[in-house]
């Protein structure tokens, strides 16, 4: 049922951009395990061993704050629509905030929007597969504006200050590496 590959292939690709939400996780050797579901237009591949994606502002920062303390990250996509697969990308990453060396090429990678935080840069080592026969069928309605709404009423020196108060430690103590 599963299959591994050593990166991303074209069907890969072209089944990622068919999903709406994929799901990041990671974790630090102690302390709790992270995973988070995303959307919005917010993660590009890059090349068969690379993808990026671009975190707005939440309520809390884990994936930045575990990989400072281990890089690891598996990123997963699962169709919730007529073909039935679950694809997994298995690596390392790095994060990059706003106003650091490499940001403004990164965040240049999606469309502008208020409350990006940071883009995660991903080196991916292993891809795999499976079957999902037992995920639902889901339909897809429209993207939340909460999250922009939020942001727009706070503007950027809201989020900032935001940021410095909620976003600088992790659930577990650990800093998150958030420029002061």
């Amino acid at each position: 049922m599963a299959k591994q590959f050593p990166g991303f292939e074209p069907a890969h690709e072209t089944f990622i951009g068919q999903q709406h939400i994929y799901f990041v996780a990671t974790a630090a050797p102690d302390g709790h395990v992270n995973l988070s579901p995303k959307g919005r237009d917010s993660l590009r591949v890059l090349g068969p061993n690379r993808l990026a994606w671009r975190n707005l502002t939440g309520s809390g920062n884990e994936t930045a704050a575990h990989l400072l303390r281990s890089n690891r990250m598996t990123v997963m996509w699962c169709s919730f629509t007529t073909k039935p697969m679950i694809l997994r990308a298995y690596g390392t990453a790095r994060a990059t905030y706003h106003g650091e060396p490499g940001w403004t090429e990164l965040d240049a990678l999606f469309p502008p929007e208020l409350g990006a935080r940071q883009v995660f840069d991903m080196a991916v080592e292993l891809v795999q597969t499976s079957c999902g026969f037992a995920v639902p069928f889901m339909d897809y309605r429209a993207e939340r504006e909460t999250l922009l709404t939020w942001a727009e009423g706070r503007g950027e020196d809201g989020l900032a200050a935001y940021w410095q108060e909620k976003n600088r430690q992790s659930l577990d103590g650990f800093p998150t590496g958030l420029p002061a």
